[in-house]
């Protein structure tokens, strides 16, 4: 079955034999490109498959480097057809996901970060596994699942080794923004603020250790401050550019929250003075958050007070174990009244 539907390149691997038949007779092709023709055409005079299936992977990464994606997809599909492990397997999906980010082709990603999981089930190494985790992680951003990605970053922390997408710096780097816009405060403490393969290098990244410190430490204003180049490096990025206003409206959200936290009770003017901000301007942020249901709280404009509406946990313990246990209890009379029949 293909693993390719309605993608932004149409793959033909099928017409590719034909295509490297007429191009190894030109004399003018690249020197490289001929010498993988004639390993190529060596191994299937010997009937040597694996010989083949190499030279195969071979030949798309070569029209990888040259940006020619199509070619490079229908080489490494006939290379997967003629892979006999789940290693190989891997190895070929991965690298397809790689055509998927070059492209930024969601479809592709999806099936091939899909077909990996399923490959991941029957086998692969550990190494492979580290691999793909920071392969998944750059998907999940891309479609804006944010919590999962700064979960497989947290994973890979101390192993990271997929220097092919990014560098160490970069991935310090959406870990940390990924971290600081889904998880609670006591994970990115320990996770994050304390880790030793972070804090080797976040101290050549001062915008970014500012923003980090900033938000941990409550210092509000400094944070808006950094929060203002935090916005244009995310806008600027190619996996985080096309959800730069989400995430910046999942930020003030995290930090509004924590702030709130502390108080039952706090003056606007005194919040608006802790965040460096104009009263309008934060009233109007704190309304347009609390009509989505996103802050616990309320405002009394007449007092000009936030007052902090914090859920019960408890009630809302008892209120969901009735409700579940109702359910129970109607299926169970239901049951019984069926078996009386």
């Amino acid at each position: 079955m293909s693993l390719f539907k309605s993608l932004s390149i149409t793959p033909a691997p099928e017409k590719e034999d034909e295509r490297r038949k007429a191009e190894a007779e030109q004399p003018n092709i690249p020197e490289r490109l001929k010498e993988l023709y004639s390993s190529y055409k060596d191994a299937e005079d010997n009937y040597n498959e694996q010989g083949i299936r190499d030279v195969l992977i071979e030949i798309g990464d070569y029209f990888f480097e040259q940006n020619n994606l199509e070619r490079a997809v229908n080489n490494f599909l006939l290379a997967y057809n003629r892979a006999g492990t789940s290693d190989i397997k891997i190895d070929i999906t991965l690298k397809l996901i790689l055509v998927g980010f070059r492209i930024k082709d969601l479809d592709l990603l999806k099936k091939q970060v899909e077909q990996a999981n399923y490959l991941f089930e029957e086998g692969g190494d550990w190494e492979r596994k580290n691999r793909f985790k920071a392969y998944e992680a750059c998907y999940l951003m891309l479609i804006r699942d944010f919590k999962q990605a700064a979960l497989n970053f947290l994973d890979i922390l101390a192993t990271f080794n997929s220097t092919e997408l990014f560098s160490f710096q970069d991935f310090i780097k959406y870990t940390v923004l990924m971290s600081l816009v889904s998880l609670e405060r006591a994970s990115i403490r320990s996770k994050v603020v304390h880790a030793p393969e972070i804090l080797s290098v976040i101290r050549e990244m001062p915008d970014i250790q500012q923003f980090l410190d900033s938000l941990f430490k409550c210092d509000y204003k400094k944070f808006f401050h950094s929060f203002v180049k935090m916005m244009d490096l995310v806008a600027q990025d190619e996996y985080l550019g096309h959800h730069a206003r989400f995430w910046s409206r999942e930020m003030r959200v995290v930090a509004y929250s924590q702030f709130l936290e502390s108080y039952r009770s706090v003056t606007l003017q005194s919040m608006a003075e802790s965040f460096g901000v104009g009263l309008d301007f934060l009233d109007k942020e704190l309304c347009e958050f609390i009509s989505l249901g996103r802050l616990a709280c309320k405002i009394d404009k007449v007092n000009g007070v936030i007052e902090s509406c914090r859920p019960d946990t408890r009630s809302s313990y008892y209120q969901n174990i009735v409700k579940h246990g109702d359910f129970l209890l109607n299926r169970l009379q239901k049951l019984a009244r069926m078996m009386d029949v």
